[in-house]
């Protein structure tokens, strides 16, 4: 499990590698909802831990002091410490995140 900004995406090849794995691609949503069957689908919080799923965060996030994601509804938001979030989830800190493609330019 990947957990990085809303606003960037993830650089497939840096996770394949902070991962140590031999490829890494992204998961339809209908790949992945049966692993999380407590949870709206899309809205799967970033605990991937409490499944049995690795959780590998972007570094940038460690230079917020909260982190907000759905809470395993499309209705409800939950707002924690991010050393708090690091404390439950344990994930694995890497730069793999980049930002967005196609910007408009003037």
């Amino acid at each position: 499990m990947a957990v990085l900004p809303a606003s960037l995406h993830v650089d497939l090849s840096l996770l394949r590698a902070a991962a140590g794995a031999n490829s890494a691609t992204l998961a339809s949503e209908d790949e992945f909802k049966n692993r999380f069957p407590d949870c709206e689908t899309g809205a799967m919080p970033p605990f991937g831990n409490l499944y049995g799923i690795p959780v590998f965060a972007d570094e940038s996030l460690s230079r917020d002091k909260e982190i907000a994601f759905n809470a395993g509804s499309h209705r409800e938001l939950l707002r924690l410490a991010w050393d708090d979030f690091k404390k439950l989830a344990e994930p694995r800190i890497a730069k793999f995140a980049t930002g967005r493609m196609g910007s408009i330019a003037a």
